[in-house]
């Protein structure tokens, strides 16, 4: 199985959303990743609706 590109700071930003290390999210499939960013992208959007 391919690794997802993802960018560094993608990825940090993810771990931190998570709350798991960094090194756990490279191994993790890809199909939670996915799920998991889209999660995160839909909280950073209702935080700037917010604003």
């Amino acid at each position: 199985m391919r690794r997802m590109p993802l960018s560094a700071d993608t990825a940090v930003k993810l771990a931190q959303y998570m709350k798991v290390p960094l090194e756990h999210l490279m191994h993790m499939p890809q199909h939670i990743l996915l799920q998991k960013l889209a999660e995160m992208a839909k909280a950073e959007s209702k935080t700037e609706e917010k604003e």
